[in-house]
Parts: C-alpha cells; structure tokens; sequence
C-alpha cells in the first residue's frame, strides 16, 4: 500500500518513514506543503498522512487545495494541534480522520489500513475473493485455510486487486501501487507477478482484460 508522508520534522518524518515501511507500507515523504500538493495531484496513492504545520504551504490549505480539485484519497492528518476548533476545521475541510501527535506506530498503520479499507467500500479486515482470504494487518494470505507464501510485490499486487474487487486495473496503476520513488520498474515487473499469482492461487483468479489491465470478479472474457 503506497502513500504519502507530509512531514516537515525530519526526525518524527524518518521514523514514520521507516517504521512504516516495516509495517508493509510504500512510504513517499516530502517536507512541505506544496512538493504534499504537487504529489498528490500527480501521483496515485492509497492514502496520505498531512501535517498541518507544514512549510510553503500549511496542511489545511493543501487538504483544501486537493479536495476542491475533486480528489478523493483517504487524507489522515497528523498534527500537534489538539485544539477542538482545529479537529473540527480539518473534518470539515475533508480531512478522513485527525491523530494528535505523539501518535504510536501501530495505531497509525491501523487507522490508514482502516481508511482505505472503508474508501473502496470494503468493511472487514480481511478481504476474500473466492477461496483466498487477504488480511492486511498481518500481510499474510490463505486458501481455502492453507497458508500461501507470497513476496512482497506479490502480496501487495494482490492486495490492490483485491481492494478493487470488479475495477479493471491497468499497468501503470498497479506499478503505482507498487513501487515508490527511486525503485525502478522492469517494464515486464506487473505481468511477472501475476503470473506468479496465478501459479500460486490459480489461473481463475485473475482475469486480464485485453489491452486495459487486470481484475478481479468480473464476468468478463479473459486470456492467459
């Protein structure tokens, strides 16, 4: 799961970083409020964790900025600011939850997984298409109860389609949700970890749709 850090302290912004990305996360971090924006409007990610108390540009005029445009990403802001008037502000202006700084790592994990989660419609933990059960929290995968070994890539590739379940995906979104900045993409990288996939969980589980992408629990002819 990609998503952005919008965190002006370098140290709180590094051990989110890290700490995150060892809970599974792709973590993009920038420093201020217009390279968040600028992010934000160009990339796709699954959600962004926006200080308020940015540089160039403050956190509400960025939430503001993005949500006007019509984006519609879970936006979790993270903040020393625990004044009433700020949390109601920042719901209002289309903030999807508020943590008060000092924040522990694992409840931050927990509300992103739980914002995306609610973001594409899905209500439980872990998710099921067929015989396969996802659970995010833990980042392990079974079918039909048999535990599946997965790589990384692979685990997060199928997380994707999963929280798409019936959205045809294409390429380029899925090496979005895939790879941050600075990992470099093979040009065949998408169509290598669904073939692993389906040799692992089955052909019938994947279905590419010719010239778009890739899905999940649609009716829709299909090729190898």
């Amino acid at each position: 799961m990609r998503i952005l850090l919008a965190e002006d302290d370098p140290l709180l912004g590094d051990g989110l970083r890290v700490g995150l990305r060892q809970l599974g996360f792709l973590v993009d971090w920038v420093r201020d409020g217009e390279a968040a924006e600028r992010e934000l409007r160009a990339q796709s990610y699954a959600a962004a964790v926006l200080d308020l108390g940015l540089p160039l540009k403050d956190g509400m005029g960025v939430l503001a900025s993005v949500r006007q445009a019509g984006f519609t990403l879970p936006v979790l802001v993270l903040t020393a600011r625990d004044a009433v008037s700020d949390r109601v502000r920042g719901l209002d202006i289309g903030a999807d939850d508020y943590v008060v700084k000092p924040v522990d790592l694992n409840e931050l994990a927990a509300r992103l997984r739980a914002l995306v989660r609610r973001a594409h419609g899905q209500p439980q933990e872990r998710l099921r298409a067929r015989d396969v059960t996802l659970d995010p929290a833990a980042r392990s995968v079974t079918q039909a109860g048999v535990a599946v070994m997965l790589s990384a890539r692979e685990f997060d590739l199928l997380h994707a389609l999963m929280l798409n379940t019936g959205r045809v995906l294409s390429r380029e979104q899925l090496e979005q949700h895939l790879y941050s900045w600075g990992q470099e993409v093979e040009s065949n990288a998408i169509e290598v970890h669904v073939h692993h996939l389906r040799r692992k969980l089955g052909n019938a589980l994947i279905q590419t749709v010719r010239g778009v992408g890739y899905c999940l629990g649609r009716d829709l002819p299909t090729s190898p």
